[in-house]
């Protein structure tokens, strides 16, 4: 649940603790409550834009149909015109795709968590996948500058005989400036389920320097990047997609390994890199083999 200024009921004490009235714009504010609530529905073989709600400063661009594989599925990207996330920023994306519905999200560039001197920021994403559906959720990274502090809680509901393709990018800080690990907290909830409502698997993150080094070698150890890929799906068994996605990720010289995902629900990789180029290249090449494979007849 949500409270009237978008902040969700339960936060992260690493991120709670920061609570406070910023002295530029204060939570609330126009501008400050970014909305995006996004219907899509099978008309005819083609997934279309149904319905849709946006509040600066989230919008969209018109859905583009790019892929040659499938035609009929829209990319949809999501821009901000505050250019980036600052204290006291409340957003809130609502993506409902009804049964047998394709649709891939990105975002226009790399997310970044700007410096915060009072309070902190918030992001929730709500997915919801209708029964036969292939979505792929797929943001360019995120930096988080020094000093910012940020929570994602991201929320999907899978229907039956779907795919979702799960895609998650963060960077140390700004490298080229030196910056490591020099963000105050930097904590986020990945939490999927049924129709039902029963947990498929979550994977949290906290990552909060002050308390414990995310440069560990349970965390991130001295690598610069770190990427996931989860692949939710019963297209395939959940042991062949974790094998294809750790042959996938042998050779490429960044470290990184794949399992099964809880319950055979597919399978997830994660990645680790010393600079943005060569992770997102094996981001990428584990990403074509889960998406051939997925296709796969």
């Amino acid at each position: 649940m949500l409270t009237r200024t978008m902040t969700p009921d339960a936060l992260p004490v690493e991120v709670a603790g920061h609570a406070s009235v910023p002295d530029t714009l204060p939570v609330g504010s126009p501008g400050k409550d970014g909305v995006l609530e996004l219907a899509f529905r099978s008309v005819d073989g083609r997934t279309e834009l149904t319905s849709q709600f946006q509040k600066a400063p989230l919008h969209i661009t018109r859905p583009l149909y790019l892929d040659g594989d499938r035609p009929g599925m829209p990319c949809v990207m999501f821009m901000s015109s505050g250019g980036g996330i600052l204290q006291g920023d409340r957003y809130r994306m609502r993506l409902d795709c009804g049964s047998g519905t394709s649709v891939r999200f990105t975002t226009q560039t790399a997310t970044r968590l700007y410096r915060m001197e009072h309070d902190y920021a918030v992001q929730t994403v709500e997915l919801d996948v209708g029964e036969g559906s292939y979505v792929e959720y797929l943001p360019e990274p995120t930096i988080p500058f020094t000093d910012s502090r940020f929570y994602q809680r991201m929320a999907v509901t899978v229907g039956p005989n779907t795919t979702v393709l799960l895609g998650d990018r963060v960077m140390a800080g700004r490298l080229a400036r030196g910056e490591r690990h020099a963000y105050t907290a930097y904590c986020t909830d990945l939490d999927v389920q049924d129709t039902q409502g029963r947990l498929l698997f979550a994977d949290p993150l906290r990552f909060v320097p002050a308390e414990r080094t995310p440069a560990g070698p349970t965390a991130m150890d001295d690598a610069g990047t770190m990427a996931s890929l989860y692949v939710v799906s019963q297209a395939r068994p959940a042991r062949e997609l974790a094998d294809a996605l750790h042959e996938a990720l042998t050779g490429t010289g960044v470290r990184g390994g794949a399992g099964v995902l809880p319950g055979d629900h597919g399978a997830w990789a994660r990645m680790l890199g010393g600079e943005s180029p060569e992770t997102d290249a094996t981001f990428s090449r584990a990403l074509d083999v889960a998406r051939r494979l997925v296709a796969a007849d």
